[in-house]
């Protein structure tokens, strides 16, 4: 099966600065691909390119489409759940629902099915201006999977979000991607990537630094071949990865006082930091 997603060389000005500087990648089918980076890197320009809003230098397909002819044949299969809000806050949320059922013709009984996943059964007559965040964040989300789209943007989409809504929105990414939904996503949340993402790029000034799964991008960049322990007291001691280290774990072990045990590679963030020599925050 062809990527969902082709870029080869892209770039993208405005006027003398330069975004995009020859962004190349393939992302696949049924894949959660994340583009991580800090604010200016250059990720909403990249999903406005996607989704047909902007000029660009390269080659940008979706669905083997060039971006600049996307129609509404590729629309229909597209969702987005993008920094502007997109909702109609006067109206409730049944009928903000009823108006993304009509425009992508979706019949009616479709749309309990989904306010139920998204967790905002029994607020369906209550007015979108009403709502939180989170609630809006929901509904947002509701809106851009009606369809069940082939290709799902999602930018930023726990952003200030509560833990347990957060993980409903992953529960609910994760079994669109078990229905064959493509998810772009981007991210300021290192746990979120490497928890969610099949491969993530590391975008810094419109360059990808690195691209790969989470795994295999925090092997490649460890340098320290130690583990830590957290001992039951609190204290944290870190040992070599090697067979002279054993005896002094096992003593640990048979005592009882080993709190939690783990290798020290690093994080998506730290390996960004490493790479740029900036942060991955907002």
């Amino acid at each position: 099966m062809k990527a969902v997603i082709n870029l080869k060389n892209v770039t993208c000005s405005f006027g003398s600065k330069q975004v995009l500087s020859g962004i190349s990648l393939e992302i696949r089918h049924k894949e959660i691909f994340g583009m991580l980076g800090p604010s200016g890197a250059g990720k909403t320009t990249l999903i406005n390119i996607l989704t047909g809003q902007l000029p660009y230098g390269g080659e940008a397909r979706i669905f083997d489409t060039e971006c600049a002819r996307i129609g509404h044949d590729v629309y229909r299969d597209i969702g987005a759940v993008l920094d502007k809000c997109g909702l109609y806050e006067r109206l409730s949320c049944m009928d903000n629902m009823l108006l993304f059922a009509r425009i992508h013709n979706v019949p009616r009984i479709a749309i309990s099915d989904v306010i139920n996943k998204v967790g905002l059964k029994g607020s369906e007559r209550i007015k979108v201006g009403k709502f939180s965040k989170g609630m809006k964040q929901r509904l947002q989300l509701a809106c851009a999977v009606l369809h069940k789209p082939k290709l799902l943007f999602l930018d930023e989409p726990t952003s200030g979000l509560d833990p347990s809504t957060a993980a409903e929105i992953h529960s609910l990414m994760r079994e669109l991607r078990e229905n064959g939904t493509t998810i772009f996503l981007t991210t300021h949340n290192m746990d979120e990537a490497y928890r969610m993402c099949d491969r993530v790029a590391l975008l810094n000034e419109g360059i990808i630094a690195e691209c790969g799964s989470p795994y295999e991008i925090c092997r490649k960049y460890c340098t320290q071949s130690e583990f830590i322990i957290v001992t039951s007291d609190n204290e944290k001691i870190s040992l070599p990865n090697s067979p002279e280290s054993a005896g002094k774990a096992a003593e640990l072990i048979l005592g009882g006082k080993i709190r939690t045990i783990h290798s020290a590679e690093p994080d998506l963030g730290t390996v960004f930091l490493k790479l740029t020599g900036r942060k991955l925050t907002k």
